[in-house]
C-alpha cells in the first residue's frame, strides 16, 4: 500500500491503518528501538508505542514522507526510553561518543539534535556526499547500525567502514566549522 494510501486510512481513523503501517514500517521501527536499547522487549514496546504515536498525530499532521515521519517518532520514544534506563555505553552513547569531535563543545550532540539545529546542519552535510557515505552516516548516526551491518550493505570490510566514518567525521567537523559553528 503506497504511503499517500495509509495517510488517508489514519485521517479516516481506520484500524487498518496501524495494520498496514506495521506491515510496511514494523521491521524498521523495530530496528531503530533495537539499536538503541539492545533489549527485545523493550524494542517491541517501543514499536507499539511508535505506532501509537503515529496514531496521536495523523489526523492533524499529513506528513510528506511517512517513513521519515515514523522513523523520527520511533527514534525519539527509543531515545526517552533509553535516557529512563540505566544502561551505559550502549549504541546511543557510542555513536554519539564518535560525534563529539564534531560538536561544539559547549553543547551536546543531543541538545543540538534535540533544539532542531544539529538536524538541519547535518542534512546539509549529507546533502554534499555521495550516495554510499552519505547511507553509511545515516545508518550509523541515525539508525545506530553496527559495523558488520554497514560493511555488509556497502560491500567494504568492517575497517574500512571505521576509516569512512572517522573521515566523514572530519569533513563534518570541517563543514561545521565553515558555517560558523566553534567546534
Amino acid at each position: 500500500m503506497e504511503d499517500t494510501e495509509i495517510i488517508e486510512l489514519f485521517f479516516e481513523r481506520s484500524d487498518k491503518a496501524v495494520s498496514e503501517l506495521s506491515e510496511k514500517y514494523g521491521k524498521t521501527v523495530l530496528r531503530i528501538a533495537k539499536n538503541t536499547l539492545h533489549n527485545h522487549e523493550d524494542a517491541e514496546e517501543c514499536v507499539n508505542d511508535t505506532f501509537l504515536g503515529v496514531w496521536n498525530a495523523i489526523p492533524p499532521q499529513r506528513p510528506d514522507s511517512l517513513l521519515a515521519f515514523v522513523c523520527r517518532i520511533a527514534r525519539n520514544i527509543s531515545i526517552n526510553r533509553y535516557k529512563r534506563s540505566s544502561r551505559k555505553h550502549g549504541a546511543y552513547d557510542v555513536c554519539f561518543d564518535e560525534l563529539q569531535e564534531c560538536i561544539p563543545s559547549n553543547e551536546t550532540a543531543e541538545s543540538l539534535y534535540d533544539a532542531g539545529e544539529l538536524s538541519r546542519l547535518i542534512d546539509g552535510f549529507l546533502d554534499t556526499l555521495d550516495e554510499k557515505n552519505r547511507m553509511l552516516f545515516v545508518r550509523r548516526y541515525y539508525y545506530m547500525d553496527p559495523f558488520s551491518d554497514l560493511a555488509a550493505a556497502a560491500g567494504i570490510g568492517q575497517g574500512a567502514v571505521r576509516t569512512r566514518l572517522s573521515r566523514l567525521r572530519g569533513k563534518l567537523k570541517e563543514y561545521l566549522e565553515s558555517r560558523g559553528v566553534d567546534v
